[in-house]
Formats: C-alpha cells, structure tokens, sequence
C-alpha cells in the first residue's frame, strides 16, 4: 500500500509552520497539499494580502507536481533557464517543498506572504515536524 499524508500529519506541518511564522512576526498563508495536488489544509494568518492564498497553493502545487522545492525553479530562472516558465504548474519561487514518506512525495507545503526566502524557512520549519 502507498503511504499517504493524513489531516492529522497536514495539520502538525501547517501548525510547526504557523508556530515559526508567529515568533519571526511574519503573517502567511500556509497551504498543504496531498500527493494529487488537493487542498488538505489551509489557513491565511491576519494580516496577510489575498494574493498569498493563490500564490501559496501554486508553490505547493509546484513542489508536488514536480517532486522538489519550487526553488529550484527559481535557481534555473536566475541563473537564465527562463524556459521553465513555460511549464505548466512550475512556480519558480522558492516556498513550496514537497512532503516525502518513505520516499514518495504524498503532498506538499506552500506558503506565501513574506520575502520567497522567508516563506522557505516557513516551509522547511512545517516539513521538519514529520
């Protein structure tokens, strides 16, 4: 049987992501994706722009679909691969990791709202709970 992201596990991600969020005062949305690229999770902290909820579903959407962060996509843009945006559903911004359980990708976290590179350590902070 293949593993699969549960709420509960979605909900441990989205709180350590929540928690790091709030000590760095940083208001995010954080959104948790399943291994299919669905909406498990999702919450939008107060303060943060509308934009971020689309932005954050995008970067997780990325993460999965591709099975890496959605920063590699921003490594290969700045570093002239601007082909990538050409993909379909590659974000190339850093924020979206994907969520491995015993080395298959079950989902993945986006987050938006701050700097890209602050939404990473957001990100990685959720990912690190599991």
């Amino acid at each position: 049987m293949q593993p699969n992201l549960t709420l509960e596990e979605a909900l441990r991600i989205s709180d350590a992501a929540e928690e790091k969020a709030r000590v760095e005062n940083w208001n995010v949305v954080i959104a948790i994706l399943d291994g299919g690229g669905h909406l498990i999770a999702l919450r939008r902290m107060d303060g943060v722009q509308i934009g971020s909820v689309e932005v954050a579903q995008a970067k997780a959407k990325s993460a999965v679909f591709f099975k890496r962060s959605s920063k590699v996509f921003e490594d290969m843009v700045k570093s002239g691969g601007v082909h990538i945006l050409t993909l379909p559903n590659a974000v190339a911004v850093e924020g979206g990791l994907p969520i491995f359980k015993d080395g298959v990708c079950v989902g993945a976290i986006g987050v938006s709202g701050v700097t890209s590179a602050q939404d990473g350590i957001i990100a990685e902070a959720g990912i690190k709970s599991l």
